[in-house]
């Protein structure tokens, strides 16, 4: 078992199982939302998005979250600029400012003869270069979010349940709807760190998949996937340390797993009573 934890010993990955511990709370609060709400696409495309702020933030010497915030923030004005004012659907809107920003932060990068950050740290994160400071941030992102979610907590709901009946109810769900993007965005900047532009989505659905499996009530389903996205993120650092293999990657393979592995045992358990109760009614 020493052998096992030895790895929490060492400063950096204290650090990085507290500032992904932070990162998992911020995506089980959202993610939730997104898987009821079916908003995945949206939440891949603001992480895709984040890649030209964070490439132009570190090629004039500004912090590269600060780029990744600014980059996901325009993401979200824009497709609601192209959904209120085009003709074109959801899905189509945040396709093409998908593939426009991650081109254009393709294009940035490789203009750039001078572009010194490593590109995998880009896309794939670097969970264990997280510092105090990181983790300052991360706090005041949990904060924020629960703040938000609680808040807005009814609208939301009805939101999920019946835009048409929220607007008769005086719960204003465009704007609820434009405060679920915002979430969305806060929860993808404050992954950047941890797990990347590319692997942002697996700690989004990942945990909330895992904890959908065994609740329908919408807070205890949050705060299940927050438990399982700590425990990811545990397991990941672990198996990174141990297999000599990427953290964040391995954080958010382990995130996606957990989805899976939970989603498998609820529906043997849900076999097995079956079963179970066949052969109890045979037998009676």
């Amino acid at each position: 078992m020493s052998v096992l934890l030895d790895p929490f010993t060492v400063a950096f990955v204290q650090r990085a199982l507290v500032g992904g511990a932070l990162v998992a709370v911020v995506c089980a609060v959202v993610g939730t939302w997104v898987v009821l709400r079916g908003m995945a696409f949206l939440g891949e495309a603001m992480a895709h998005g984040m890649l030209p702020g964070i490439a132009l933030a570190t090629l004039t010497g500004f912090p590269p979250v600060a780029g990744a915030a600014v980059s996901a923030a325009a993401m979200s004005v824009g497709v609601g600029a192209l959904q209120r004012r085009g003709r074109l659907s959801a899905d189509t809107s945040i396709g093409l400012l998908f593939v426009a920003s991650l081109s254009l932060g393709v294009i940035v990068i490789s203009a750039s003869r001078s572009f010194a950050t490593d590109a995998s740290a880009i896309l794939f994160g670097d969970i264990l270069a997280i510092e105090q400071a990181d983790i300052v941030l991360l706090a005041l992102a949990v904060a924020a979010t629960l703040l938000v979610a609680a808040a807005g907590h009814r609208s939301f709901v009805a939101l999920a349940v019946d835009p048409r009946q929220a607007q008769l109810l005086g719960l204003r769900p465009r704007l609820a709807h434009i405060l679920l993007v915002g979430l969305v965005t806060l929860a993808v900047v404050s992954a950047y760190q941890a797990v990347g532009s590319l692997l942002v989505v697996g700690m989004l659905l990942g945990p909330a998949v895992a904890a959908g499996a065994w609740t329908r009530r919408i807070v205890p389903t949050m705060v299940l996937a927050a438990l399982i996205g700590v425990v990811a993120v545990a397991a990941g650092l672990l198996l990174s340390w141990h297999l000599g293999t990427a953290a964040g990657a391995t954080v958010a393979f382990t995130a996606i797993c957990s989805g899976a592995v939970s989603t498998g045992i609820r529906a043997l358990t849900r076999s097995t009573r079956t079963t179970r109760s066949a052969l109890d009614e045979r037998t009676a």
